[in-house]
């Protein structure tokens, strides 16, 4: 009798540890910088937090011009070149035209446009489930990609990139 109830007591433990490893192991953060691109003088930071099968990212910007800019992601992590080329154009695993964000057909890496005030500041959030950090499907991992803020912003229509114009700020998303 003992060795059952010992039995059931290791089982309800191992159950509740593992409940509560999965809970904590569910949730991963990505903090990121920009460098400046294209002789700007854009700085930035940007997070990816994954909880629960949702991404939210969230980037803020400073040194823009006043106005609208595109964000976008790119196919990869290479920030080397002085004009931010080397992140390739956008990540497009899915093979779809580009457009605008959960509106008909759109890249993966299409997250779209925000605004800069008049100090040049600007901030822009998107949650999606259709990222992952890190994951097996490959038409959803973010990790290895570029980041690269836009001196203008997405029209949404040209192909594939948007017209959006020289690449001011770049940054690598890896661990």
């Amino acid at each position: 009798m003992k060795k059952i109830i010992l039995s059931i007591v290791v089982l309800v433990a191992f159950i509740i540890g593992c409940k509560t490893s999965s809970d904590s192991s569910n949730t991963q953060k990505l903090d990121l910088t920009f460098e400046s691109k294209s002789n700007s003088n854009v700085t930035g930071t940007a997070s990816f937090v994954e909880k629960k099968g949702q991404v939210t990212f969230v980037a803020k910007m400073a040194g823009l011009k006043p106005g609208v800019h595109a964000i976008h992601i790119h196919e990869k992590s290479d920030c080397s070149s002085p004009d931010g080329k080397s992140t390739g154009g956008h990540w497009n695993p899915t093979f779809k035209n580009h457009g605008k964000w959960g509106v008909g057909d759109y890249h993966k890496g299409d997250i779209g446009n925000f605004t800069a005030d008049a100090n040049g500041n600007g901030t822009i959030t998107l949650t999606t489930n259709e990222w992952c950090i890190g994951c097996t499907d490959a038409t959803k991992d973010i990790l290895g990609k570029g980041l690269i803020v836009h001196q203008d912003p997405d029209d949404f229509t040209t192909q594939p990139t948007g017209n959006a114009g020289a690449r001011v700020a770049c940054s690598a998303i890896i661990k």
